[in-house]
């Protein structure tokens, strides 16, 4: 997995991220093609506990494909944050590979390629396909 991490500043082939920590991101992608491989970039740097794989993270999420206008599933639009079990296959590969190693009250950008999302099945429901890169924007709320 590459980690990129930039302070202040969007890593090149990311979107761009609007809103603090604890308010719903607006996601503005570039002209690019999605990067290749799993990309995350650590918006805010949170000071609080680490996340550990095995942990319990409550986070508040905004996900949207590679180059959509609208999130297909946000935590934020429902004002109520998510929490389940980090690293343990409880969530998608992208989230269990990036989320650990990153402190309570930290704000991440991920890119996920298909093979560490929803893989070639997608979830045709929610309006992701086969091949969509996901990108997430995640607030690490509490962990324990």
């Amino acid at each position: 997995m590459e980690k990129i991490i930039k302070e202040g500043n969007m890593a090149q082939d990311m979107p761009e991220v609007v809103a603090e920590f604890g308010t719903t991101p607006t996601v503005t992608f570039p002209a690019s093609e999605p990067p290749a491989g799993l990309k995350v970039v650590e918006l805010v740097e949170g000071n609080g506990p680490l996340v550990r794989a095995g942990d319990t993270v409550t986070v508040n999420y905004h996900g949207v494909v590679w180059g959509a206008d609208k999130p297909f599933d946000s935590s934020f639009d429902r004002h109520r944050p998510a929490s389940f079990g980090i690293g343990v296959g409880q969530v998608i590969q992208g989230w269990d590979r990036t989320v650990p190693g990153h402190n309570v009250g930290s704000r991440l950008l991920v890119s996920i390629p298909p093979e560490y999302g929803y893989g070639s099945r997608g979830v045709p429901q929610a309006g992701i396909g086969g091949s969509d890169t996901l990108v997430f924007v995640i607030d690490i709320i509490s962990t324990r």
